[in-house]
């Protein structure tokens, strides 16, 4: 048998109304998605001078470098963004969603990196980063920044680096030339280490007051010799080295973070207020080592630095 084919119905006028309707309410949520991407990418990429690959020291034979970005309208100010997680560091990650707030509030940034551990020790990309620091500093004409106004950033293993540099920056080694000074007059951290004489708390705590579980080699520790880590703790653990001279500091931490608990920034914190400094602590409910909303905290922390350099 031959089919016999229906005439199409025509769409009732309140069918159609709805269907024209959800058409227009797609094509405007598609709109607003894609107007809403474009002004994201916008806001993170601001104009800026770039200049990558910045030499400033070396290590086992590798060149250390630092990344420059220099806004349109700068303020003559420089953040120094210590590029660090588990003490490895990747010069070829992008992360302009960390720099672009200071950027677009006038900040010329630094981002610095290290060679990464196990190549290098703690101490070893300590010592680097401070080298970094004297670097700007010496060229701090030639890169429009004043050199007694440099701030510095960096979260979890950056951050326990900047607290290095906020607490231990001082003279240079006496067979550096490039500059007299390692000082940063204010730093903005995220989940710092803090104290790693004390890892109470954390799923590194090895239950002896030994090292890090995980970080053994980058503390030069396998195998462990507890004698010899005491003194590396101490001369690694920013809480040791609290003084009156204290710059000031903002700590964002996660109040739920189990890699490295609140813990280690409330003692941090309660070191500096004995030392009579201020450390003002952000505390980020339900947080852990990281969280959704850590953008918006590194424009608060921008914000920050607007009142302290």
């Amino acid at each position: 048998m031959n089919a016999v084919s229906l005439p199409e119905q025509p769409l009732k006028p309140a069918k159609r109304r709805l269907t024209t309707l959800l058409l227009r309410m797609g094509l405007l949520a598609g709109g607003a998605l894609v107007a809403t991407i474009a002004a994201t990418w916008v806001y993170f990429h601001p104009p800026a001078q770039r200049h990558r690959g910045v030499c400033y020291g070396n290590r086992a034979g590798v060149n250390l470098c630092l990344d420059i970005a220099t806004p349109e309208s700068a303020n003559g100010l420089g953040v120094i963004f210590i590029v660090s997680g588990g003490w490895k560091s990747h010069p070829d990650r992008r992360h302009e969603w960390l720099t672009a707030p200071f950027l677009r509030r006038g900040y010329t940034v630094f981002s610095v990196f290290h060679l990464s551990q196990p190549r290098a020790t703690v101490a070893e990309i300590f010592a680097d980063v401070a080298q970094a620091v004297r670097f700007i500093g010496s060229r701090a004409d030639e890169y429009g920044v004043d050199p007694n106004r440099l701030g510095v950033i960096g979260g979890s293993a950056g951050g326990h680096l900047s607290l290095l540099l906020a607490t231990r920056g001082g003279p240079a080694p006496a067979t550096d030339g490039t500059r007299t000074e390692s000082c940063v007059r204010a730093a903005a951290v995220f989940c710092p280490v803090t104290d790693l004489t004390d890892l109470t708390g954390s799923t590194e705590d090895p239950g002896d007051g030994g090292p890090p579980r995980s970080f053994r080699a980058a503390f030069d520790q396998q195998p462990v010799n507890m004698d010899r880590w005491q003194k590396t703790a101490r001369d690694l653990s920013p809480l040791q080295h609290v003084t009156g001279d204290l710059p000031p500091i903002l700590i964002f931490h996660g109040d739920r973070d189990t890699l490295v608990p609140i813990s280690q920034s409330e003692r941090f914190r309660d070191a500096a207020a004995a030392a009579g400094c201020d450390v003002d602590l952000v505390v980020i409910r339900g947080a852990g080592h990281t969280w959704l909303t850590l953008p918006l905290h590194v424009m608060q922390a921008a914000r920050w630095f607007d009142d302290q350099l």
